[in-house]
């Protein structure tokens, strides 16, 4: 049994496969590579098994989306680590190696990512991940390097490695018995804020999450879902809700919850007024939807809350809507001077 599994999936990405498979296959000896098919109507599948005969097959019954896509694949997985990679990354030389063995080194650490920079501009960090995720004190998630839609240029800046929140589900590393442990990812989540969800369950159990530059991936992002598509901003703010209200303590919860449905409804005002009334609609329906689920929800509150073992330290304790839209900070060492807990 290999040590590593790749584990790629996938749904109708034969374009990508074969752009960035054999640089996977290439940069990855030792590994075992799976190919997750959920359900794809193209070639993939028959790409994959013509052209690459070394990389494992899973065909997924039903297309669950990557939440339950990735649960259903990696049931049929034993390896001791997972790396989660999305179809649409350019992997480079000792990309695994740095993370594997920081990882080896503290059996504390359940998941980490790489540096995620932008395909189409490799100076410049890629909005799903860049250097590390962290979530705001209302759940608003930003990243070392992209803060809303603003990207940083990589100048060497987080060369580091550094205790992040959360770590991209674009180039996820996870140990599998944490993965198995907590259950995976959230269903319901289908796609979007799934790996927030999931690292805040890992950082709530006593373990940590962390970033690593010495690996580089190149990201090319919107593969699925472009982040102007009003389908994805439906999934972020529906998913951004569940995502709190599972995780946020009571206290916390009666606090901060009419906060960020205040913040959300002003988005969907600013959307529908300056940007796309589609991408307003969409926020809209997101918590209808949240509440319609409402009692769903709750019972996966109580489970969330009844296996927490420590209060979380990485959650920045300002507002970033505020440091951003208020006070101009665009870049992330720009937010030190107001952040007590880094």
């Amino acid at each position: 049994m290999e040590k590593t599994a790749i584990v790629i999936l996938n749904y109708n990405g034969e374009g990508y496969l074969r752009q960035f498979l054999p640089s996977v296959i290439t940069h990855s000896a030792g590994c075992r590579i799976i190919v997750a098919d959920n359900c794809s109507t193209d070639n993939s599948v028959d790409y994959v098994s013509k052209n690459h005969p070394s990389v494992e097959i899973i065909k997924l019954p039903v297309n669950g989306g990557y939440s339950l896509g990735y649960n259903e694949a990696l049931r049929q997985v034993e390896t001791q680590y997972y790396v989660l990679l999305n179809s649409d990354v350019e992997v480079t030389d000792n990309w695994v190696i740095p993370i594997i063995n920081m990882m080896d080194d503290d059996p504390n650490i359940a998941a980490a990512q790489p540096k995620i920079l932008s395909y189409h501009q490799k100076s410049e960090f890629e909005y799903a991940g860049a250097a590390g995720g962290f979530i705001d004190t209302l759940g608003y998630p930003f990243c070392r390097g992209r803060i809303f839609n603003t990207l940083e240029k990589d100048s060497g800046q987080y060369n580091d490695t550094k205790q992040i929140f959360w770590a991209t589900g674009a180039c996820l590393f996870i140990r599998s018995e944490i993965f198995h442990k907590l259950e995976g990812f959230d269903p319901d989540f289908f796609a979007h804020m799934e790996e927030i969800d999931l690292c805040w369950r890992i950082n709530s159990s006593g373990h940590k999450v962390m970033y690593n530059g010495s690996s580089t991936v190149y990201h090319v992002g919107g593969g699925t879902l472009h982040k102007s598509n009003p389908r994805k901003t439906y999934l972020n703010f529906r998913n951004g809700l569940s995502l709190i209200y599972k995780n946020y303590s009571t206290l916390e919860l009666y606090i901060k919850m009419p906060l960020r449905i205040t913040l959300d409804v002003i988005a969907s005002v600013k959307f529908m007024l300056f940007d796309s009334f589609a991408d307003g609609a969409a926020v809209i329906r997101a918590h209808l939807d949240f509440l319609k689920d409402l009692k769903r929800n709750y019972k996966k509150r109580r489970a969330v809350q009844q296996k927490k073992i420590r209060q979380v330290e990485t959650i920045y304790r300002g507002s970033i809507v505020f440091e951003y839209f208020i006070k101009g900070k665009r870049k992330f060492e720009a937010l030190k001077m107001c952040r007590n807990n880094q």
